[in-house]
C-alpha cells in the first residue's frame, strides 16, 4: 500500500513498509509508513519540512496519522536519549526518581532551554514510572538497535567524536 500523495502533505522521502518495522506492532501495525516531505501547514512563500507517520485503518488513511517539524522529530529523540539516560541510574532512588529534585536535565536549545524532567504532578507517578521502567527495560533491544544506528549515522555525518 502506498503512501498517499495526493493529500495536504507532499511526500518527498518515503518509507512505505514502516508496518515492517514499527517496533513490537511490527507487521501487524496501522503505522503503514513514515515521510519526509513539505508540510500540509505551509502558507504561500513559506515552505517547512515536516515528518509524518501514516496510519491506515484497514479502510482509510486515518485521521491519527501525525505530522510534525523536523525539530520535533529531533526534540522527541532528545528527550527519548534523556529519558533512557535517567533510567540507567534510576535504580538508585526509591521510587525510580530524587523526589526532592525531579528534574532530569536542561537541555540547551536556541538561547533557552527545554526542561527535563519526573512529571510529579501526576497522581499516580509512583505506580506509572514503575510500569514506564519495565516497559523500557523489555524494549532495550528495540531501543538499543536504533540508538546506535542513529549514533553511527550521525558520526558519518560528522556530529559525533572520533
Amino acid at each position: 500500500m502506498n503512501i498517499p500523495t495526493t493529500l495536504k502533505h507532499k511526500p518527498v522521502i518515503t518509507v512505505e513498509n514502516y508496518e515492517n518495522v514499527d517496533g513490537r506492532q511490527a507487521y501487524n501495525s496501522d503505522a503503514k509508513g513514515l515521510s519526509l516531505g513539505l508540510a500540509q501547514w505551509n502558507d504561500r512563500g513559506k515552505v517547512e519540512i515536516s515528518a509524518k507517520v501514516w496510519r491506515y485503518t484497514g479502510e482509510k488513511w486515518s485521521r491519527q496519522s501525525e505530522e510534525m517539524p523536523l525539530h520535533r522529530v529531533l526534540d522527541l529523540a532528545i528527550l527519548v536519549c534523556k529519558g533512557k539516560q535517567h533510567f540507567q541510574e534510576a535504580y538508585r532512588h526509591p521510587k525510580l526518581y530524587d523526589e526532592k529534585n525531579p528534574r532530569i536535565d536542561r537541555v540547551g536549545l536556541q538561547g533557552d532551554a527545554m526542561t527535563v524532567e519526573i512529571c510529579t504532578g501526576n497522581p499516580r507517578i509512583d505506580e506509572d514510572i514503575q510500569l514506564f521502567s519495565q516497559a523500557l527495560g523489555r524494549d532495550d533491544e528495540l531501543l538499543s538497535e536504533r540508538l546506535h544506528l542513529l549514533a553511527d549515522l550521525l558520526r558519518d555525518m560528522g556530529y559525533g567524536r572520533g
